[in-house]
């Protein structure tokens, strides 16, 4: 099954060094890695400008954009967004506040039947509310 994959997995991977990572967060990196090789890994398009968001020096950004091009981004349809914004207001209503990003990948997941990979506590709470299945480390 493929997995929609969260900023947060993205960052460890390509904006981190090995130095700079957590055991935990290294962990994320070898599982996000098994995805990629097994072409199991979703890209969306508001993670990849995430991701991009924030790099200061040009030289990091380029090497960052053309590290993501190799990922395309999985289509998004006007659904996707109606449900996210669905999402939004079920979790809000269950006391759950969210990003606008995280209740997109929580629709993602939901309408293809897919999971999510993140590192983010907030999915959890989402799954609650949600039914969203959470991808966990083989």
């Amino acid at each position: 099954m493929r997995v929609v994959v969260d900023t947060n997995i993205w960052s460890f991977a390509l904006r981190r060094g090995k130095g700079g990572r957590s055991a935990g967060e290294e962990r994320a990196v070898e599982e996000w890695s098994s995805l990629v090789r097994e072409k199991r890994a979703i890209l969306c398009g508001p993670v990849r400008q995430e991701v991009l968001a924030g790099i200061r020096e040009e030289r990091q950004f380029e090497r960052l954009r053309t590290a993501l091009r190799a990922f395309p981004d999985e289509v998004l349809h006007e659904e996707d967004f109606e449900e996210a914004a669905a999402c939004l207001t079920r979790l809000r209503r269950a006391g759950v506040s969210v990003s606008p990003v995280d209740a997109l990948l929580c629709s993602v997941a939901r309408r293809r039947k897919v999971s999510v990979f993140s590192a983010d506590p907030d999915f959890a709470r989402c799954s609650r509310v949600l039914g969203v299945q959470l991808h966990t480390p083989r």
